[in-house]
């Protein structure tokens, strides 16, 4: 499974970004698709999840302001971000569990500053 992420860039504190991870193969068939970031000098850490039935998760700093989304017909997930802060400021990087194999996009730089 390959996977592309785009998306990222500089948007000032309050502002909003949307993220798109596009995959190689049927993404109803992908156990697990989620975005994960890494700040600086910091580990990498889930951001948010979609499971093939659609359920989410959400890592409790970005609840209310993030929404996962997939789209079956398009092989696509996206987060849609609102409400950035500035500790938001990472590279993010779709994954993708499928078959007890976990794989991963390169990453998206999101820089939230004014």
């Amino acid at each position: 499974v390959q996977l592309q992420a785009s998306g990222g860039g500089l948007v000032q504190p309050g502002g909003s970004l949307r993220l798109s991870c596009a995959a190689s193969r049927a993404i109803s068939n992908i156990n697990i698709l989620g975005w994960y970031r890494q700040a600086p000098g910091k580990q990498r850490e889930l951001v948010a999840a979609i499971t093939s039935d659609r359920s989410t998760n959400y890592a409790d700093s970005v609840k209310g302001r993030f929404t996962i989304s997939s789209d079956y017909a398009k092989n696509t997930v996206s987060l849609q971000m609102n409400s950035l802060k500035p500790e938001d400021t990472a590279v993010y990087y779709c994954n993708g569990k499928y078959l007890g194999m976990n794989y991963w996009g390169k990453g998206t730089q999101v820089t939230v500053s004014s």
